[in-house]
């Protein structure tokens, strides 16, 4: 599904934010690629929907070469939800959600707003599936809380049904229970969808708890690559540098604070 291939990135002042990283993402699965900041992490997702270009290597998605012919081909097929959610505060929840239909309308139709009446009734179920009520269709996006624009930025994500959708930090301005239901959420839209998700994370309790695999990196290199349960106190210390605090029990890794933060009916949607 997802298919990096020796992908470098090394920028013009000679920072090298990935060296030759080879990962393979296949259908359906919810990967969790974990990190300290620098590490590579967003510049490995922003590769994956071509906005940036690997210095060395190559990004497929679903079998096609991501690169400057194939961009207004693959993008569609992938969504995006980002750590500062990126929604238009001024606008509506349903203005926000149906925004996610753009890449697929003509220009002239999406300059218009015109959107069919199915992209209303699809905007309609996700805002209703991500536990978001009626009465938010036509409120403004600057009167919600971060959980609940974040809900709004996963409906939104799914609005064109992608088979691949990219997380980048999707929890990070969030509480440490909001960053769990937010997560809870995009897990389970994602596995009724059958859609593969690439998501970076900080938080290594969350990491483990949600994701089918772990992906962590260092200095731009993969240091780790396998299931949460093998995620002990000796891959901490590869991936960080230091010894975590403690184990806590069932194997959770506790961070040291200094460094880590942890249908019922479609709605309406006014014409």
């Amino acid at each position: 599904m997802l298919n990096f291939e020796s992908v470098a990135m090394r920028y013009a002042d000679g920072t090298q934010a990935l060296g030759g990283v080879s990962l393979q993402v296949p259908a359906g699965q919810f990967c969790v690629v974990l990190g300290s900041s620098g590490a590579g992490k967003s510049t490995l997702l922003r590769m994956a929907n071509g906005l940036v270009k690997p210095t060395q290597g190559t990004v497929q998605v679903e079998g096609v070469r991501i690169a400057a012919d194939s961009l207004a081909r693959i993008r569609p097929r992938i969504g995006m939800i980002h750590q500062q959610f990126n929604l238009v505060l001024r606008s509506t929840v349903a203005e926000n959600v149906l925004a996610g239909a753009l890449p697929a309308m003509p220009t002239w139709r999406a300059l218009l707003g015109l959107f069919s009446d199915e992209a209303r009734r699809k905007a309609c179920e996700l805002i209703e599936s991500v536990g978001l009520q009626e009465q938010h269709l036509r409120r403004r996006v600057s009167e919600l809380s971060g959980g609940q624009q974040q809900r709004v930025g996963i409906a939104r994500a799914f609005m064109l049904a992608p088979p691949l959708v990219l997380a980048d930090e999707p929890v990070a301005s969030l509480d440490p229970q909001t960053s769990h239901d937010v997560l809870s959420l995009l897990r389970r839209q994602a596995r009724e969808r059958g859609t593969t998700v690439l998501c970076s994370l900080h938080q290594i309790e969350l990491a483990c708890e949600f994701a089918d695999r772990i992906v962590a990196l260092r200095h731009g290199a993969v240091v780790f690559d396998g299931a949460p349960g093998a995620f002990d106190p000796q891959v901490f210390d590869a991936v960080y540098g230091r010894a975590p605090a403690a184990v806590r029990p069932g194997g959770h890794i506790a961070e040291p604070e200094v460094v880590l933060p942890l249908h019922t009916g479609v709605l309406e949607l006014a014409q």
